[in-house]
């Protein structure tokens, strides 16, 4: 890794600051970068107009007493890598080629969108329960790296 995937995984973890995720360990950030320049932010947090579980002061997963790495879909919030994409939708922003820094291994989900997203390359820190995902990215070509300082 050099002094640019240390500043563009900083920067993601400063994002993941901003997430309206009930449990703090479970705070995302995502930032997608394309030859230095930064592109898009995501954090995980819920839609616009949608009360987080901070907000409703309980986490429905927990509630649900749902284990991680399943049923992603059981939750209020999108994931930090969604709205990286999503934000660069409603800006018109094209990820082609771009490489995605991530505080934590993308679920299967994310990966779909990563790949069809066209982004070359994602680099994660944190490792998550989805060996599906990572037979995603293997077989797209899309390179995955965790992150090591």
């Amino acid at each position: 890794m050099d002094k640019w995937d240390k500043r563009f995984m900083e920067l993601a973890e400063t994002v993941a600051g901003w997430s309206s995720c009930y449990q703090e360990n479970r705070h995302v950030g995502a930032v997608v970068v394309r030859d230095k320049r930064i592109l898009t932010t995501g954090y995980n947090g819920a839609p616009a107009g949608i009360k987080s579980c901070v907000e409703r002061g309980e986490c429905l997963r927990r509630k649900k007493n749902i284990p991680s790495g399943t049923m992603q879909e059981v939750c209020y919030a999108v994931h930090a890598e969604q709205n990286a994409i999503i934000q660069a939708a409603k800006l018109g922003v094209s990820l082609q080629d771009a490489t995605l820094y991530c505080t934590h291994q993308p679920c299967v989900i994310c990966a779909r969108m990563i790949i069809n997203s066209g982004v070359k390359k994602v680099i994660y820190k944190h490792g998550y329960p989805d060996a599906f995902a990572m037979e995603l990215f293997k077989e797209s070509g899309v390179e995955i790296v965790r992150f090591e300082e």
